[in-house]
C-alpha cells in the first residue's frame, strides 16, 4: 500500500505510477488527475533547467566568438547561436507578454521580450542586409546573457516552489497505514486506516504511531506528542486520557476508543493548513515590475515619437529614423536592471551557504527585510530540546550523588525517556533493583536495600508521602518538570528536570529588539514552563498550551494588523505556522517536514544564524535597491540620447560611433551592478 501525496488515500502499488524527475523515488496515485496534479511543477521546473543550461552554454560561446575569436563567417555561427537562446530559452518571456497585453498591463517579460528582441533583430539586420544599417556593432551577446541571468533568478524561485507537495506527503507519512482494530472484544483485524469509524477499538502496540485521536479505554502509556504539540517531555497516559493521531506510543501497549477518521484527525488538519498557507501566500510584485508596468509604454513612445520626429519633421531619412527606434530599445534593453536583483541574492545567497544557511528563494531575503514580528518555537528551536537533569535537591539524610544512585537504580529498567536521562546524568555502573513497579501517569517504586520511590507529587500521596510540600514549593518555581525522591517513606529530595536554553539566544533576542523587530515565545509547553524559558531568553510576549493551528491563527492576526511575521521553529507542529509566515525559518536539526515548508533553513542548528541572516537580509534589499536606482539611472541618462538629442551638437555622425558607446555603456553598467553586489561580502555583518 502507498499514499497519493495529492489527495492522501492508500492505492494497491499496481496502480499507475510516475517517477520524481528530481529524486528518483516512485509515487502511487489513486487517479490520473492526481497524477497529472503531481507532474506538472516537476515538469515545468525540469523544463526551466534545462532551458537554464542550455541558454548559459550557448551564451558563453556567444561571449567567447564576439570578443575573442573571429573566423571566417562567425558573424553567421553568431547568429545561429543567438537565435537558439532568443526563441527556445527565451520563449518563456514572449508568452509572458502575451498575457500581459492580455491583462492590459506591462511587466518585466514585456520589457525583456522588447530589447531582446530589439537588440537580435538589429543584428540580424546588420549581418544579412548591412547595406541598410552600415554599422559593425551587434548585439547578440547582451540579449543572450540578460535572457541566461532573468532565467537563473527565475530557477531560483521555482526550488521554493516545488516544496509544497513534499512537506504535505512527510506529514501524511506520520499516519500509520493500518491500524489494530478489536472486534467482539476479542478479537484483532488489521484494517486500512480510511475504514476507522469513530467508536472503533483500536490496540496500539509499543514503538506505533496513534492511528487517529481519541481516548484511552484499557492500558497504560507514555507518548511522544512533541512532534505535533512541541512538548518536549514525553507524557504518560491512562484509561481516560486523550491521545493524538501521529504521537509515538513509547512503552505499553492500550487499547483506545477512536474519536475522528483519518480525514478529520489532527494530522488531517495540519495537512490542510499547510495547504492553505502555501497556496494563499502571494509572492510579493517585485519594484522591477512595477517599473516595467511604467517602462513598457514610456520606452515605446519615446522611441516612436523620436523616430517619427527626425523622419517626418528633421527628415533624416527612412534609414537612420528606423535606426534611432531601434537604438532607443536596445539602450532600454534591462541589462543592469535585469540583474539588479540575481547579482545581489547570488552574493548574498554564497555569502548563507558558507555560513550553513540555506535560502529556498528571492521572495525570502525581501520579506526578512521587512520583518517587524518574529515567531519562535521553544523545543528544538531556542532550546536544546533535549531532556537534562538540571539539578538535585537533597533535604534529608542522604547527598545529592547518593539521591542520583538510588534515583539512577529504580529508574534502571524503566524505558521512559526520563529514566534514560537520568541514567546519562549518573554514568556509572547502576546495579540491578531487585523490585520494580510502574504507576502510570505517577512513577516508579522500586527496592534495593532500601524502598526508592521516583515520581510526581501524585505518587508520593498515594504512597503516604506527606513531607515533600515545603520541598514542592522551593523546587517548582520556575515550571521546570519535578521528581520527587522518597527513601524507606521519606522523602529526602527531589530531580529537577528541563529543556536548557541554547547559548546565545539572549543576546540574539536583545539585538532583535534593537533592530525594531519584536519576538514572540509560542509553545505547546504549559505556562510556567513557557514563562520561565521566555523569561531567560528575554522574550517579553509569550503564549503557552498552543496546537498548530493556534499558532497559525496568531500569525494571520498579525498579518491581518500589517505586520510582516518571520516564523522560526523545527518541528511537524511548526510547518503550518511555517507556511503561513512571510519568512518560514526552519533549524537544520528539526524535522523534515519544518525543513520543507520553511523558506530559509538553518542547517549548523545555532539559533544565532537567525540574526545573521536577518542582517544579511537588509544589507541585501540595500544593495538591490541601489543596483536598481542606477540602473534606472542609466536608463534615464541614455535613452535621450538614443533619441537624438545630440544630433543638434555632432550631427547625423553621431549614430555611426552612438551603437559601440551604447554598448560600453551597458557593459559599464553592468560591472557597477555586479560591482556593487561583490562589496556585499565587505559589508559588516
Amino acid at each position: 500500500m502507498a499514499r497519493d501525496p495529492i489527495c492522501g488515500m492508500y492505492v494497491d502499488e499496481s496502480s499507475c505510477t510516475i517517477t520524481s524527475i528530481k529524486s528518483g523515488r516512485t509515487y502511487y496515485f489513486c487517479s490520473e488527475s492526481c497524477k497529472k496534479q503531481f507532474e506538472q511543477p516537476m515538469l515545468e521546473f525540469h523544463r526551466l533547467r534545462q532551458s537554464l543550461l542550455i541558454s548559459w552554454v550557448l551564451t558563453f560561446l556567444i561571449i567567447i566568438i564576439t570578443y575573442l575569436i573571429h573566423f571566417p563567417y562567425y558573424q553567421i555561427v553568431l547568429f545561429l547561436l543567438a537565435t537558439s537562446v532568443q526563441f527556445y530559452p527565451g520563449l518563456r518571456f514572449y508568452k509572458g507578454t502575451i498575457d500581459a497585453i492580455r491583462n492590459r498591463s506591462g511587466n518585466m517579460d514585456t520589457l525583456i521580450s522588447i530589447g531582446t528582441t530589439s537588440a537580435w533583430l538589429f543584428s540580424t539586420i546588420v549581418v544579412f542586409f548591412p547595406k541598410f544599417f552600415p554599422v559593425s556593432n551587434l548585439y547578440f551577446d547582451t540579449s543572450a546573457i540578460i535572457i541566461s541571468l532573468v532565467l537563473t533568478g527565475s530557477y531560483l524561485e521555482n526550488l521554493m516552489k516545488n516544496k509544497a507537495s513534499s512537506s504535505v506527503s512527510k506529514l501524511m507519512d506520520l499516519q500509520p497505514k493500518t491500524a489494530h482494530l478489536i472486534v467482539n472484544d476479542e478479537d484483532m483485524k488489521d484494517v486500512k486506516i480510511e475504514d476507522v469509524k469513530i467508536g472503533d477499538i483500536l490496540l496500539v502496540k509499543p514503538g506505533e504511531n496513534v492511528p487517529t485521536d481519541g481516548i484511552i479505554i484499557e492500558g497504560y502509556s507514555s507518548l511522544n506528542e512533541s512532534l505535533i504539540t512541541g512538548e518536549s517531555i514525553p507524557l504518560d497516559k491512562k484509561t481516560g486520557d486523550k491521545v493524538i493521531g501521529g504521537s509515538t506510543n513509547l512503552i505499553g501497549a492500550f487499547k483506545m476508543k477512536a474519536q475522528a477518521t483519518w480525514t478529520d484527525n489532527t494530522i488531517s488538519e495540519m495537512i490542510s493548513v499547510v495547504e492553505s498557507a502555501n497556496s494563499e501566500k502571494v509572492p510579493i510584485q517585485r519594484f522591477a515590475d512595477r517599473v516595467a508596468s511604467y517602462f513598457v509604454p514610456l520606452v515605446l513612445s519615446v522611441a516612436l515619437v523620436s523616430s517619427l520626429y527626425w523622419y517626418l519633421l528633421a527628415h533624416i531619412g527612412l534609414t537612420f529614423a528606423v535606426l534611432i527606434f531601434v537604438t532607443v530599445l536596445i539602450i532600454a534593453c534591462p541589462c543592469a536592471l535585469g540583474i539588479a536583483t540575481p547579482a545581489a541574492l547570488i552574493v548574498s545567497s554564497g555569502m548563507a551557504a558558507e555560513r550553513g544557511i540555506l535560502i529556498k528563494g528571492g521572495d525570502n531575503i525581501e520579506l526578512l527585510a521587512k520583518v517587524n514580528k518574529v515567531i519562535f518555537d521553544k523545543t528544538g528551536t531556542i532550546t536544546e530540546g533535549e531532556i537534562t537533569v538540571d539539578r538535585i535537591i537533597s533535604c534529608g539524610d542522604y547527598t545529592e550523588n547518593q539521591l542520583l544512585k538510588w534515583t539512577a537504580i529504580a529508574e534502571k529498567n524503566s524505558e521512559h525517556p526520563i529514566a534514560k536521562a537520568i541514567l546519562k546524568h549518573f554514568n556509572g555502573t547502576v546495579p540491578d533493583p531487585e523490585t520494580f513497579n510502574y504507576y502510570p501517569g505517577e512513577g516508579i517504586v522500586a527496592v534495593y536495600d532500601v524502598s526508592i520511590a521516583v515520581g510526581n507529587i501524585d505518587l508520593m500521596k498515594r504512597l503516604d508521602v506527606l513531607d515533600c510540600q515545603s520541598l514542592l514549593e522551593n523546587s517548582n518555581k520556575g515550571g521546570k518538570s519535578v521528581l520527587y525522591i522518597s527513601i524507606d517513606g521519606k522523602c529526602e529530595g527531589a530531580l529537577i528536570l528541563s529543556d536548557k536554553l541554547k547559548e546565545n539566544v539572549r543576546a540574539m533576542i536583545k539585538e532583535l529588539d534593537g533592530m525594531g523587530m519584536e519576538s514572540y515565545l509560542l509553545t505547546g509547553d504549559n505556562g510556567e514552563t513557557a514563562r520561565q524559558i521566555a523569561v531567560e531568553a528575554g522574550i517579553k510576549n509569550f503564549r503557552y498550551g498552543m496546537k498548530p493551528d493556534d499558532k497559525m491563527e496568531f500569525i494571520s492576526r498579525l498579518q491581518q494588523d500589517g505586520n510582516y511575521v518571520a516564523m522560526v521553529g523545527d518541528g511537524i507542529n511548526d510547518a503550518p505556522a511555517l507556511a503561513q509566515a512571510d519568512v518560514g525559518v526552519a533549524i537544520g536539526a528539526g524535522t523534515d517536514v519544518a525543513k520543507e515548508t520553511g523558506g530559509i533553513i538553518l542547517i549548523r542548528n545555532r539559533i544565532e544564524d537567525f540574526l545573521y541572516v536577518v542582517r544579511l537580509g537588509r544589507a541585501t534589499m540595500r544593495k538591490i535597491k541601489q543596483n536598481l536606482l542606477w540602473a534606472l539611472i542609466y536608463n534615464a541618462t541614455l535613452i535621450p540620447v538614443a533619441a537624438g538629442v545630440l544630433i543638434p551638437l555632432f550631427g547625423i555622425n553621431i549614430y555611426n560611433v552612438l551603437p559601440f558607446l551604447a554598448a560600453t555603456a551597458m557593459a559599464f553598467s553592468s560591472t557597477v551592478v555586479v560591482s556593487n553586489s561583490l562589496l556585499l561580502r565587505r559589508a559588516r555583518i
